[in-house]
């Protein structure tokens, strides 16, 4: 069940940059380590409710369901374009001390969770990723889609957390300058509309 090819594929899949990984880079820059930690959790327990999903059939349903895509992609467009503007008009972010500069852990845990469940792509990927590395002959299916459910929500968990530090890394370089600071500012908000708008004009 859990094969090197299973763990292969899914360290590709969560290496990948998408929408978590770039508020979880953001988040290190702009509000420290320990806010980065929070992100990376709250994008972790944004993909609990698509595996549920998956696990229990409902992707099925959402795949042959036009209506239902559609409403998710909308809010989740929406979600992504308030991120982009929240991130070009957020001039506070880069704090000296290191701070989460007023926000709450709390908080970045919410962001980063709807930002995961609000993608309708993600429910259908894992239709389609997970159930390709359970054994036709099992006797319990659906436990190994639990267990191989739980594992890449931890690898997704440790590689987001990676990245997030490694963005820390980097934070004391980046608050040295103003100009630098503006430009990650305008960078991520693009990244974050450039992603609503690929959400978007996505089919299902």
């Amino acid at each position: 069940m859990i094969t090197a090819e299973f763990l292969v594929t899914s360290l590709v899949v969560v290496l990948i940059p998408g929408t978590g990984v770039v508020y979880t880079v953001s988040t290190g820059l702009m509000r420290g380590r320990r806010a980065s930690v929070f992100a990376a959790l709250g994008c972790t327990a944004g993909i609990l409710p698509h595996l549920l999903a998956t696990t229990l059939g409902l992707a099925a349903l959402m795949h042959t369901s036009a209506m239902a895509f559609q409403i998710l992609k909308v809010a989740g467009v929406a979600y992504l374009i308030y991120l982009a503007l929240a991130t070009w008009r957020d001039r506070s972010a880069f704090s000296v001390d290191g701070s989460m500069a007023g926000a709450s852990g709390i908080g970045l845990v919410a962001k980063a969770f709807l930002l995961n469940i609000l993608n309708p792509k993600l429910t259908i990927f894992f239709l389609a990723f997970l159930p390709q590395f359970v054994a036709p002959s099992s006797s319990a299916p659906l436990a190994d889609l639990v267990v191989l459910s739980v594992v890449f929500m931890a690898m997704t968990f440790a590689v987001f957390v990676v990245y997030g530090l490694l963005a820390h890394a980097f934070r004391r370089h980046v608050i040295q300058s103003a100009r630098v600071q503006n430009l990650l500012r305008y960078g991520f908000a693009g990244a974050f509309a450039a992603l609503a708008a690929r959400l978007a004009t996505t089919e299902r």
